[in-house]
């Protein structure tokens, strides 16, 4: 029995690749899961004060933000949920388009009892961020969009085919050609990261926001819709960002009214990965200035 018992915790399973990036984060981190309906939303709980919710990206899902939370829940309340279609969450057949994420996350938040939120935003994260300012202004306190779909971004040849490969073919080798695109230096990403990904894509219903979705979370978002967010925003932009170019931020930076644009050198696609420290001195200053 003891044997077994040794063997089970070495075995690679989906859920023990996330569990060690949940262990990875330091302090008191709780998962949890709430039905709306009849979908399921698995999400991470960590820390007390004004709520922040970090919405990842088109990806492994919660724990994408394993490198933030800590520094983050010493002075807010975390909730980072796995996006319905991603993660441990339900991936039922769905539009999977803005507006469906939009309509998810005001039901998430209102099943949680919060009237009122930071919402963080990354990659395609950032485009559902985006969209939920605009229909629920008032749920939003302050808005913080990193390396942000939705604004227009037209990704070339080699980091396409890259996303494509790896939502189609999940494996270990269209992992290391994709991250060299979503990365500066994919060595700064946790290997386990990597391993709960493919595993989250080649589990039931995985690939269905990839393929049901077909693009439209991260289409532009017209200018006009744009101009009307009025939540005080954080725009944060890895400048070696090889999937959505750093001038996509700097144009985003013009058009929000209140938006302010932090770069962040040596940093891709995930700056939360490359330049954690820095990435985390920059969210938590944000959101903590009056």
């Amino acid at each position: 029995m003891k044997i077994i018992s040794i063997f089970n915790l070495k075995k690679k399973t989906k859920e023990n690749y996330r569990q060690l990036l949940i262990d990875k984060i330091e302090g008191v981190v709780e998962q949890k899961e709430v039905t709306i309906g009849t979908l399921k939303t698995t999400y991470l709980l960590s820390g007390n004060g004004k709520p922040v919710i970090l919405l990842h990206g088109a990806g492994a899902g919660a724990v994408t933000w394993y490198p933030s939370i800590n520094t983050i829940s010493k002075n807010f309340q975390v909730i980072a949920p796995d996006i319905v279609g991603y993660g441990e969450s339900d991936k039922p057949d769905a539009p999977y388009n803005r507006p469906y994420f939009s309509n998810w996350l005001k039901d998430f938040m209102k099943e949680l009892g919060i009237s009122k939120a930071h919402i963080v935003g990354l990659s395609q994260g950032g485009a559902i961020a985006l969209q939920f300012a605009i229909d629920n202004a008032a749920m939003v306190d302050k808005l913080v969009v990193v390396d942000a779909a939705g604004l227009g971004a037209k990704v070339s040849f080699w980091p396409l085919l890259g996303t494509i490969w790896m939502n189609s073919f999940p494996s270990a080798m269209a992992n290391r050609f994709n991250s060299r695109y979503i990365l500066h230096k994919p060595v700064n990403r946790d290997p386990n990261h990597s391993s709960y990904s493919i595993a989250v894509l080649k589990y039931k219903g995985g690939q269905n926001a990839f393929k049901q979705g077909r693009g439209t979370a991260v289409s532009k978002i017209p200018e006009e819709a744009l101009k009307q967010i009025k939540n005080e925003t954080l725009i944060i932009w890895g400048k070696e960002d090889q999937l959505f170019p750093v001038a996509y931020g700097e144009a985003a930076a013009q058009i929000i009214p209140k938006a302010k644009l932090n770069i962040i050198q040596e940093a891709g696609h995930l700056p939360l990965m490359d330049q954690p420290e820095l990435f985390n001195t920059i969210l938590e200053d944000f959101l903590k200035s009056e």
